[in-house]
């Protein structure tokens, strides 16, 4: 075969050179290889990349092992949803009214995280409430209820069908996130300084507009196990792991696990984390929960078991996000 393939990065291309495809294939401009931030690392300045093993050890309060940080969500999902540009987990499914998934999502406000609200009190733990600015509207007494336990109120957008996404127009974004961090204030009487977008999703400048509106940490983007620095044009804002792998919408409806798994699957997290923060430094369990899944009667006592379970062993640190992101700013690592 006479053709050749080149490779990339430091090939020595010029602009203009084509490179070759095997078997005759159309060549493609080099420039199609080539990009300004080839480098080690990411292509992109949000965040200088760093394996975990590789940073400081960092050390949180009373040498505490693990941060056991709860985030329940607080969710309003319209009964006409329009579902642009995509329909978030948990949307509606059937034609309109899609009465028996409303109503099921609007159980676990109505019920649901009044169960999880006594499973975290009865071992001590206050969580971060991610939370739609619309239920503030609709439900300001259950907002009342969250702070009177000492939650912290995380902003979870505007509602579950106002996504963050390339292509909404500038304007109309920042909107969103003023108006969500605006009723949630209000309603709350909180500072409201973490943003975690309503299906995780969000445009390029979705960072830059949070942290402009006021919030110094992210829950979003799940590349870590622990907090790290996150730059955004007003300042670096923290990034927080929030992972998706171990969300009870993940494991019981995504993948149809049983309730024992999700009480396995959160067990065998923690252990892991517990066993490398002996010699890697502290580490951060977090445990999101959606309260129309988790709040049902079935289903509580694989959350409370796993919590036995963590709260059972030395060194375990419950503490809302804002406590983490706060411990971890105070650490060597964080510089």
């Amino acid at each position: 075969m006479s053709d050749t393939t080149k490779t990339v990065g430091g090939s020595g291309l010029q602009p203009n050179a084509q490179v070759n495809t095997p078997a005759g294939g159309a060549g493609m401009p080099a420039s199609y290889l080539q990009y300004d931030k080839r480098r080690y690392g990411m292509d992109h300045e949000r965040y200088a990349w760093s394996q975990l093993h590789t940073r400081p050890r960092v050390v949180w309060p009373n040498e505490a092992r693990v941060a056991l940080w709860v985030i329940p969500a607080l969710e309003w999902f319209p009964l006409d949803m329009k579902g642009k540009p995509f329909k978030p987990p948990g949307a509606m499914v059937t034609s309109y009214p899609d009465l028996r998934h409303y109503t099921l999502r609007d159980y676990g406000n109505r019920v649901g995280i009044f169960r999880i609200m006594q499973a975290l009190e009865a071992r001590g733990i206050k969580a971060s409430v991610a939370t739609n600015a619309a239920v503030a509207v609709r439900y300001p007494a259950l907002i009342k209820a969250c702070v009177d336990k000492g939650w912290e109120i995380l902003a979870n957008g505007l509602d579950m069908d106002h996504l963050h996404y390339e292509g909404l127009a500038l304007e109309e974004e920042r909107r969103l996130v003023t108006t969500s961090l605006d009723i949630l204030r209000r309603v709350s009487g909180q500072t409201v300084r973490g943003w975690l977008s309503p299906a995780k999703s969000e445009s390029f400048v979705t960072p830059d507009l949070v942290a402009a509106a006021g919030c110094d940490y992210l829950c979003d983007w799940v590349n870590d196990d622990m907090p790290y620095a996150f730059t955004t044009k007003s300042g670096t804002v923290t990034a927080m792991p929030h992972p998706c792998d171990i969300d009870d919408y993940q494991i019981l409806i995504n993948n149809h696990h049983t309730e024992d798994d999700f009480r396995d699957a959160l067990i065998d997290q923690f252990d892991v984390l517990y066993r490398e923060a002996a010699h890697g430094g502290g580490r951060v369990m977090a445990v999101s929960l959606h309260p129309w899944i988790t709040g049902q009667p079935y289903r509580i006592a694989a959350l409370e078991q796993a919590l036995d379970h963590i709260m059972g062993r030395k060194g375990v640190w419950a503490a809302t996000g804002a406590q983490i992101v706060d411990a971890w700013r105070a650490q060597p690592a964080a510089a």
